[in-house]
Order: structure tokens, then C-alpha cells, then sequence
């Protein structure tokens, strides 16, 4: 099972978004253009910024909006082909049936998907302290987060499209999303997630690759070990910054002290500068410098 976006290419008017151009408010036209792949058995993260095209990507994927041009395929189908019931989602800002108690929305789901698994759903429900009787629209911020990934959990989907599931919850509630999207690709070895996130730490113990989305393009992808192993930051004096070898920088930026430099090279500099401080990588700063950096 392979799910592959091919050099796809979406324009639409992002609503409710101001632009600000010579101090004119203005609407404007945001362009997505991108490629990824992601195998089976793989834990794929998006990071970027707010409006930096993450819920437009996954929209797509999902065929909620039009595409211009490309090809998007999943488990093995053309994008708009493929069963539903196999894929689970939650996206950034999509309400639930919040006038419903749970109880009564755990029967929709029930009569919604045929691979809905009640028991599970239930157990969950016990474990989170979910009240059955009481309506979504009581549920703290955090409830009703953790019950939208469950949700999308509870039917024994292929693939899972995650949209900033973490958002807005406390240390303790990431946690036990991460738990769970662990739990479920251990259950299968051949299902696939993509999810998405501002927060890097969430991402960074949990996927297999990471890609970087700014401005609707992937500006970089690694995957996780090499991103730990290999990356590192050099902490260089405008001396030091004059003599290296730069062959190998990724990006650099000023700092007071000097400089800091990117590397995917990091122990080239190790052997060859044993003087050099380097620090070890984190998605944090490979973040802000692939942002920020020059």
C-alpha cells in the first residue's frame, strides 16, 4: 500500500485570511504545489507554520477541494475511488455533531462506518472519562480533541490523516494522542499515517520522515534518524565562520556571538574542526533555521 501525491498543483481564494501589502488589506491567491510519498508501516509528519498549507494539502488528499492538475493515490486507487471507510481524519477547525451526547453520536458512528468497533470506542470512552450523556458541546477543548482522533481511530482505517491532532492540549493529553497513534500502527504493520503539527517535539520521537511545508511547497524532507543522527548546528566566531569549509552548510544565520550554521554533514566537522561547538539537532531549530536561516 502506497499512498503518492504527484506534483500536484491547487490555487483557491483562502477566505477570512488578510494579506497586508502596502498597508492595504487584500485577498489573496495561495498556490499549493507539491509531491510526497508515504509507505506502508510509516509515520509521515508535516510541519509548518499557520497558513503555511497543511489542512489545504490534506483537504486535498481527502477530495475536499479541487485540484488543477496531478495525480493523488491512495491504497493503491485514484484518490477519489478509494473507500472511505478506509481512512480516518481529523482536520484543524471541522466541528463534530456538537449538539449530540456522545452516546447518541457513537450510534451514528456505529450505523456510519461498517468496520466501526463499539467495544474499543467504548473502552476509550471509559478510560478519558468521556460522558456518555453529556453533549459534545460541554466537552472541554482537550475532550472533544482527544475524541476526534478516537473517532477517527474506531473503524480500523488504512490510512490516517491527522491535522494538528495535538493542538491545544496540556503535556499530559499529546501524550496520550501520541499513545494511541502508536497503538494503532502496531496493531497493522502495513497502515500509513500522515499528520501534521506546529508543535516539532510531537512529531519528532513519533514519525518516520518529516517534510517542511512553507507557502504551500515543501521546502524539506529527511527522515527522522538521519535528521538526529546526521544534522547538527555549528556554533562558529565570525573567525571560525571565515576559515570553515561552508561545502556542506544548509543554511546560516548572524547571531551576536557569530554565527550558526546547519550541517547534514556533522561529523565532517567533528573530525576535521574538533574546536567547533556543535549542537545537537532538534526539529526546533532545524525549523526556525530552515526558516530563518540564509
Amino acid at each position: 500500500m502506497h499512498i503518492i501525491c504527484e506534483h500536484f498543483s491547487i490555487k483557491y481564494v483562502r477566505q477570512h485570511v488578510n494579506f497586508f501589502k502596502a498597508h492595504k488589506k487584500t485577498y489573496s491567491h495561495f498556490h499549493l504545489d507539491c509531491s510526497l510519498e508515504i509507505k506502508p508501516g510509516s509515520i509521515t509528519g508535516i510541519i509548518g507554520k499557520n497558513g503555511s498549507g497543511k489542512t489545504t494539502l490534506f483537504k486535498a488528499i481527502l477530495n475536499l477541494i479541487h485540484i488543477d492538475s496531478g495525480d493523488i493515490t491512495l491504497l493503491d486507487k485514484d484518490y477519489k475511488d478509494v473507500d472511505k471507510n478506509k481512512i480516518g481524519c481529523t482536520l484543524a477547525n471541522i466541528s463534530l455533531c456538537e449538539y449530540l451526547k456522545l452516546k447518541d453520536l457513537m450510534n451514528l458512528l456505529n450505523n456510519t462506518y461498517k468496520d466501526f468497533d463499539l467495544d474499543y470506542f467504548l473502552q476509550k470512552c471509559k478510560q478519558y472519562q468521556f460522558p456518555l450523556d453529556k453533549k459534545i458541546n460541554e466537552f472541554s477543548t482537550g475532550m472533544k480533541t482527544k475524541l476526534n482522533v478516537l473517532i477517527a481511530l474506531s473503524h480500523h482505517a488504512s490510512f490516517l490523516i491527522l491535522d494538528e491532532p495535538t493542538n491545544g492540549l496540556d503535556v499530559l493529553a499529546r501524550e496520550e494522542i501520541i499513545d494511541l497513534i502508536r497503538e494503532f500502527m502496531e496493531e497493522d504493520e502495513n497502515r500509513s499515517v500522515l499528520i501534521s503539527s506546529h508543535i516539532s517535539s510531537d512529531l519528532e520521537g513519533l514519525c518516520d520522515d518529516i517534510y517542511m511545508i512553507d507557502d504551500g511547497k515543501f521546502i524539506f524532507h529527511e527522515t527522522t534518524d538521519c535528521l538526529l543522527d546526521q544534522y547538527g548546528l555549528l556554533k562558529l566566531t565570525e573567525e571560525q565562520f571565515n576559515q570553515v569549509d561552508h561545502n556542506y552548510f544548509i543554511k546560516t544565520r548572524k547571531e551576536n556571538y557569530g554565527y550558526t550554521a546547519l550541517t547534514n554533514q556533522k561529523q565532517f566537522y567533528q573530525e576535521n574542526y574538533p574546536e567547533i561547538i556543535i549542537e545537537k539537532n532538534n526539529f526546533d531549530t532545524l525549523f526556525s533555521m530552515m526558516l530563518r536561516g540564509e
